[in-house]
């Protein structure tokens, strides 16, 4: 590669912040500010800035692994490769293709997620695929296509926010997840316009919000409901736009009605006066907008969570017309696209269902196979994962940690490890590729082209600034041999803009169709938004792309948004006598996800070196706990071990651990599997522990419980 500038995007999160590269004399890599792409007009958080040291030798992988007497050692790329062809095909062989699972990651590209899914589908001919993008926004996407009719994190680009009148931020912090988007509340203050936090800790997102709404984890719902209810009290709704642009209020409005402010207020802990005053800034205002994050997501009931939030938005007016709307701040750096073009259990590019014959046609006819040859829907992540070892015997994962990341983790450790093949393609040698039989080493973001989706639809390209190393690989190398191996031998490419090139075709027509967009148009307009469909046979389609969702109409049959009714129920697990305390997870600000890439830079580790218990003094005094002191957060599934950190900013009846370490301090250890029914997203935010000193349990806590509840 040349010396000189390559624009390109952060590895990281959804906002795929710009940013420039430069190749160093000494072998390094040079980054620099991009003022002009629009998401961070040149700000990036210390993960972004840090991002090139993962590229380096000293802590990445630059030789295939393979398994030989139980230790991993280095091999040739062709042995590591023979020996995956050979594992996945004699699994097949003895039972069936459905025992091959297929694991991906929302940090792939669109390329290499397209080309996932078409892997698994037309070359292994197995259903049993999912990604960890699962995990991330599901129950948001679900709910979004029963009201909308459509999925898109945002259905409006950032830079509406600080033009709105009001937002509700529920279970974000965007402070610490996505550092570089907090201008845009900041810029909506300075506008006069307000910020509600809905979160169970006083985060640094909500130190700044004109109110801070502190609910009991889980009852975000019962919230949501609450809110709803005084809005019709109040007589706040808009009624002609509920008659010409929905339908379904009338059941919505009478579950609404059932959640009365003081019954509300039992079951959350926030005061019937926040309740009011919330609605009071949310409806005064001409627009507003309410955003929600994994807070309210991650649960067994989020997709209804997420339903009631959308319904209040629908009641008030606040959804297809300018700066307002309901929309979701997506977490993975393409979680995305990574489900919209065929890594999701159920689904094909374009965000087709697998279960529609026209959309099963209409792939398999990109694709060059029979429809009847494409398997059904599959098993979601964590049940893909609990399959392990039993109905799924060989497994190849890509861009993923579960080891660290899924939930009842422990489990999910002794599921990989009864598996009788495990072949990881990832950039460094995580936890779960330290179990693998064969681990290959594959290009990551500066090194390879590629597309990503961020959290406002917008389709943005990835441009290669470095030359890899030798001994390493792109996903898309690997796809092909593999599938050479396997008995096909064509189909699988390994230039990225050819593979987008049939994605644009796969996704014509569909829910998000890309067929408009080409890597040019990309580079020239600084992202497009999908839906982009192409104009006709043009070689350059004349469609500008979709910034704004829903003005016209809604993405429905009927055009119309849907109420959908819910009503409040209890998490899968509450607290009890032996567990009488919540948990709730997160993330820190210097930490990325499983920590797999971010735990290996150090000015990141100094930041943010290890796990932690977070309670509030009144919990530590029960304790006879001080600052620092180790913890034992037990739950129904495992015991996690971690330092106290004591702060007011926590509810007295929650504590509160980040997700991004292994070992004794792993707080996915502990979480709770209930998945959502729609969704199928497990419930993280929310499950019942007890918290102990190590030297011994904490005797009783009788009583607690309402003495906390009390206290609020």
């Amino acid at each position: 590669m040349q010396n000189t500038a390559t624009p390109t995007h952060c590895p990281y999160c959804a906002l795929q912040c710009g940013m420039n590269l430069t190749p160093a004399s000494d072998g390094t890599v040079e980054l620099s500010e991009r003022a002009d792409f629009p998401v961070n007009r040149g700000a990036l958080c210390g993960k972004g800035r840090t991002a090139p040291a993962v590229l380096s030798s000293r802590v990445r992988l630059t030789s295939p692994l393979v398994r030989s007497e139980g230790t991993l050692v280095p091999a040739s790329w062709e042995e590591a490769l023979d020996r995956i062809a050979e594992g996945l095909s004699r699994t097949r062989a003895e039972h069936g293709p459905d025992a091959c699972g297929v694991f991906g990651g929302g940090g792939l590209t669109n390329e290499k997620a397209y080309t996932l899914g078409k892997f698994a589908r037309v070359v292994l001919g197995t259903s049993q695929i999912d990604y960890n993008g699962r995990f991330c926004m599901s129950s948001a996407a679900a709910a979004g296509i029963k009201a909308f009719g459509l999925d898109r994190g945002l259905p409006f680009p950032l830079e509406d926010i600080p033009k709105t009148g009001c937002v509700i931020l529920v279970g974000s912090n965007p402070a610490e997840t996505m550092p570089p988007s907090l201008r845009f509340f900041h810029e909506l203050r300075e506008n006069g316009g307000t910020l509600i936090v809905v979160d169970p800790r006083r985060t640094k997102t909500a130190e700044q919000a004109d109110l801070h709404l502190a609910p009991r984890p889980g009852t975000d719902l019962a919230l949501a409901l609450g809110l709803l209810h005084l809005v019709v009290a109040e007589g706040r709704t808009d009624e002609e736009y509920i008659r010409e642009r929905t339908t379904g209020w009338e059941e919505a409005r009478a579950e609404a009605l059932a959640h009365w402010p003081e019954y509300v207020e039992r079951i959350t802990g926030v005061s019937v006066p926040e309740l009011r005053e919330a609605v009071r800034m949310f409806c005064e205002p001409e627009s507003a907008m309410v955003l929600t994050a994994r807070g309210p997501e991650q649960q067994s009931k989020g997709t209804d969570t997420v339903g009631a939030w959308i319904n209040l938005c629908l009641a008030t007016g606040r959804a297809g017309r300018p700066l307002s709307g309901y929309g979701c701040l997506t977490g993975q750096g393409n979680g995305q696209g990574g489900r919209e073009h065929g890594q999701k259990a159920d689904q094909l590019p374009g965000y087709r269902k697998l279960t529609d014959p026209e959309a099963r046609r209409h792939v398999a006819e990109v694709w060059g196979v029979d429809p009847d040859s494409l398997p059904g829907p599959g098993r979601s992540a964590y049940e893909l994962l609990d399959a392990l070892g039993t109905d799924i015997r060989a497994l190849l994962l890509m861009a993923s940690n579960p080891v660290v990341s899924a939930p009842r983790a422990a489990h999910v450790e002794e599921r990989i490890k009864s598996l009788d093949f495990l072949a990881v393609c990832d950039v460094v040698l995580s936890e779960t590729a330290a179990l693998a039989d064969v681990v290959l080493p594959v290009t990551q973001w500066a090194e390879e082209t590629g597309t990503t989706t961020n959290l406002e639809g917008r389709v943005l390209l990835r441009r290669q600034a470095i030359t890899p190393p030798d001994g390493i690989r792109s996903d898309l190398e690997v796809m092909h041999e593999l599938a050479g191996r396997l008995g096909v031998e064509k189909g699988f490419p390994t230039d990225p803009e050819e593979v987008f090139e049939e994605l644009r075709r796969a996704s014509a027509g569909g829910p998000a169709d890309y067929s408009g967009i080409t890597y040019r148009r990309i580079v020239e307009e600084n992202g497009v938004f999908w839906p982009c469909p192409a104009d006709g046979d043009s070689p350059e389609p004349a469609h500008p792309g979709t910034p704004r969702l829903f003005h016209d109409r809604f993405a429905t049959e009927d055009g119309r948004a849907h109420f959908v009714p819910v009503a409040h129920r209890a998490s899968a697990e509450e607290p009890d006598e032996e567990y009488p305390v919540l948990l709730t997870t997160g993330r820190v600000v210097s930490q990325y996800q499983s920590g797999a890439q971010t735990r290996r830079v150090d000015e990141l580790n100094a930041a943010a070196p290890g796990p932690f218990v977070e309670l509030h003094p009144r919990l530590a005094a029960r304790l006879g706990a001080a600052e620092g002191d180790p913890l034992a957060v037990v739950s129904r599934r495992g015991r996690a071990v971690a330092p106290a950190r004591i702060t007011t900013a926590i509810r007295p009846d929650t504590v509160f651990m980040p997700f991004h370490w292994p070992g004794e301090g792993r707080a996915n250890t502990l979480t709770n599997p209930a998945l959502d029914p729609t969704s199928r997203m497990p419930e993280f935010k929310v499950c019942a522990v007890r918290v102990e000193t190590v030297e011994g349990p904490l005797q009783t806590m009788e009583g607690s419980l309402q003495t906390v509840e009390g206290s609020l």
